[in-house]
């Protein structure tokens, strides 16, 4: 079974809102307009623009009067977005250094000279491709014997460009959910579309035989949604019901059984959670038999979940014996996998910790739906951390970190325990990842890269037991002379905080090195050593450093790392980072007025952190697809599911937490901020543009200058396709640049 993804942060509405007690001071407001005069008189001048005053923000005393650009479709709300984006176009555009990055970045993003990672099915390797001459990609298939040549024989399956030019819409490929019939061996799949980018998406079938939708098949209306395949005919479905059946954060908590050839209408409820669930959706688990046993997940919070088993021919869920905060991984040999990211009890005188995996034999849960014996399958040391399990025919795959450096061991049942060998990977100190693995293939796909190594892709072969290389890319940029090291900062608390960093070997410690640091910091999501053809080719190969921290709230050492930094603790996240930046800039390497930050996401709120909390530290700051508001982010699109990662603005004592952090409330227009870049986009449907819009008001307001860029499409990923994505690349290293080198183009 594949363990349900509820997307690391911010990944992916609201409940109805109470507009009241959310916001800007008086006093904030008045030294904002008083300051607005004065402060434009010291911006740089291609900074300056004039301020355009809007009636809506005349508000009481006490409530926030840029509220009105949180109506991500408002047309004041979008003619302000255009002015910024045409501000910021103007500025940043100009020159030749942006068409230079622009095509550079082009270039790494849509070269043939990319792994096409994909699925295996029957023999065939399933793959999305996107490049200059298909922006929204193509769907498509090769014979796993001729994907191992350099020069496969792609199939088409379905071309997202011409049935979005045929339908006349900005679809964005999301996905495919694919069943094996049982009559003829025919693959049928869910194809997921996403208008622009968004989260939301509709479902078609389609047939791969044919390469057509299947008329009359099963299609599902736009919405946040999940579906399972039970067997050809029937589906398990998760979405928006009507009103009245999604959360308070959007996704739906009703799971219905669906039957071909009725209308989703028809469909029977199985599984009904509550409104203040993340959320609920169906899954399947397999057994080694071929049976698909019926499962829902319930999303109490974003990081507990209660697993449900539908019995055939029964009317009430059976719940698992899986603890709330852990996730199934399959089943191998009879045995249920579950990591676990808290302690466990699960009989007396059995004990398991917080990062251990452990197995219990399903069948005998089915049987007598109790709780069987558990083993102990890994405990990870201290500096390990547990990425994954996976399930291929004939091997059970552990992925982990040690030392935030990745490892691929195979694990099996043994008489006293689990057993453990290591597969051979061509390195030691980069990222090794389970890009595919199967229980009907005995195929798995590896992954391994690191800062100055480009991707390679590995078989490894099941039944032989062999491991080689079939597909590397060739470098993207030029590595020469560059290295790596890992160093440890001293955190607030005293504790060693890792960062890598890479940089030209015998740089001068003079401080005067062009530095980007980025970080990220939540949902237990791991940043580890990874290949960039546009990180090596826009800052690498113009001299800059680039530093990646490794700061609590992430997974580099398990789940104690993530929860270390939750709700009320989460400030030593950031002293993680400022720790990070202070030992850097003490080892010579840099200096204030050349270090710049950038994070998206939740590293966008950890970017307009450090922007209100330690502006003298930057004279750079990219702040992509933020979080910003943090007394009104549990309000906007997907927030409400987070408030497990940062406390939630209901409650008092984490309200008045989150009211010494939030980056929109802490602004002070009469501080002396480094000009910050605002990236985000309309269409992300998880991390609501308004973040980013109002904190780019204050600034404007305060007469500050600062940069503003929202692609009207693009999604959470603020890029629609690689055009866009190249061009969000480009306009960041050009800001970037013209900060930290202190020099023309």
């Amino acid at each position: 079974m594949a363990a349900l993804v509820l997307a690391a942060a911010c990944q992916s509405t609201p409940p109805p809102s109470d507009e009241a007690d959310l916001a800007v001071s008086e006093s904030v407001e008045a030294e904002e307009t008083e300051a607005m005069d004065e402060a434009a008189e010291t911006m740089p001048e291609e900074a300056v623009a004039e301020v355009k005053t809007y009636p809506q923000e005349n508000v009481a005393p006490g409530e926030d009067p840029y509220i009105w650009l949180e109506e991500v479709e408002g047309e004041e709300a979008l003619d302000w977005v255009r002015t910024q984006n045409e501000r910021t176009l103007e500025e940043l555009q100009s020159g030749g250094m942006y068409d230079r990055y622009y095509r550079q970045a082009l270039d790494v993003l849509q070269s043939d000279e990319r792994i096409p990672y994909g699925t295996v099915r029957d023999g065939y390797v399933y793959n999305f491709w996107q490049d200059s001459n298909n922006v929204r990609g193509v769907w498509r298939r090769a014979s796993l014997e001729s994907y191992e040549t350099s020069n496969p024989r792609w199939e088409t399956l379905l071309d997202i460009d011409a049935l979005a030019e045929a339908e006349g819409k900005n679809w964005v490929y999301k996905g495919a959910n694919c069943f094996k019939s049982d009559a003829g061996a025919r693959w049928y799949c869910m194809i997921s579309l996403s208008d622009g980018g968004k989260d939301a998406v509709i479902q078609r079938e389609f047939d791969i035989a044919t390469k057509r939708f299947v008329d009359g098949g099963f299609v599902t209306p736009e919405a946040k949604q999940g579906f399972a395949w039970v067997d050809r005919n029937t589906a398990l479905i998760a979405t928006n019901w009507g009103e009245g059946t999604t959360t308070a954060s959007g996704y739906p908590f009703i799971v219905k059984r669906w039957s071909r050839g009725t209308p989703l209408s028809s469909a029977v409820e199985v599984v009904r959670g509550d409104e203040s669930d993340v959320g609920v959706w169906p899954s399947v688990i397999e057994t080694d038999d071929g049976r698909r046993l019926q499962m829902a997940v319930e999303a109490d919070t974003f990081f507990t979940s209660t697993y449900w088993w539908l019995p055939e021919g029964e009317t009430s869920p059976v719940r698992m014996p899986i603890p709330q905060k852990s996730s199934p991984q399959g089943v191998y040999q009879g045995n249920l996998l579950i990591t676990l990211k808290q302690h466990w009890s699960p009989r007396a005188g059995s004990a398991f910790f917080s990062g251990d995996v452990v197995a219990f034999d399903l069948e005998t849960f089915l049987r007598t739906r109790e709780v069987p014996p558990v083993s102990l399958v890994f405990h990870p040391e201290n500096n390990q951390a547990v990425n994954g399990v996976a399930i291929a025919k004939g091997a059970a795959l552990l992925s982990i970190d040690e030392n935030v450096r990745g490892k691929v061991l195979q694990i099996e049942p043994a008489d006293n325990g689990w057993s453990r060998t290591e597969l051979s990977l061509p390195g030691t100190s980069g990222q090794a990842g389970i890009a595919f693995a199967d229980r009907d293939s005995d195929t798995v796909f590896i992954n391994y890269e690191d800062f100055l190594t480009p991707d390679s892709l590995l078989r490894y072969d099941v039944s032989t037991g062999e491991v080689r290389q079939i597909k590397s890319l060739p470098t993207k940029f030029d590595a020469e002379g560059l290295a790596v090291d890992q160093h440890f900062a001293v955190s607030s608390d005293g504790t060693a905080i890792p960062y890598f960093i890479v940089y030209k070997e015998g740089i001068e410690l003079d401080g005067t090195t062009p530095t980007l640091l980025y970080g990220y910091g939540g949902f237990e999501v791991s940043m580890n050593p990874s290949y960039s053809g546009v990180r090596g080719r826009l800052w690498l190969e113009e001299g800059g450093a680039y530093v990646l921290a490794n700061i609590r709230g992430g997974g580099e050492f398990g789940p104690a790392w993530h929860q270390a930094g939750l709700k009320t603790d989460r400030q030593i996240i950031y002293d993680d980072f400022i720790a990070v930046a202070q030992d850097v800039i003490g080892r010579g390497v840099t200096s204030t007025e050349h270090l710049g930050i950038m994070g998206g996401s939740n590293g966008g709120l950890l970017m307009g952190v450090m922007l209100t909390q330690r502006p003298d530290l930057w004279d750079a700051v990219v702040i992509q697809v933020p979080l910003l508001d943090m007394l009104r982010y549990h309000l906007l699109l997907a927030g409400a599911s987070w408030v497990d990662e940062y406390g939630s603005p209901d409650v008092p004592r984490e309200r008045a937490f989150l009211e010494t952090i939030s980056p929109y409330q802490n602004f002070d227009p009469n501080a002396d901020y480094p000009a910050p870049f605002f990236v985000t986009s309309t269409k992300d449907d998880r991390v609501h543009p308004g973040h980013a819009r109002k904190m780019a008001r204050k600034f404007e307001v305060a007469g500050k200058p600062f940069y503003y860029y929202e692609n009207i499409d693009g999604g959470h990923s603020a890029a629609a396709n690689q055009q866009e994505a190249a061009r969000r690349n480009a306009l960041e290293h050009v800001y970037l640049h013209r900060k930290l080198f202190g020099e023309g183009e």
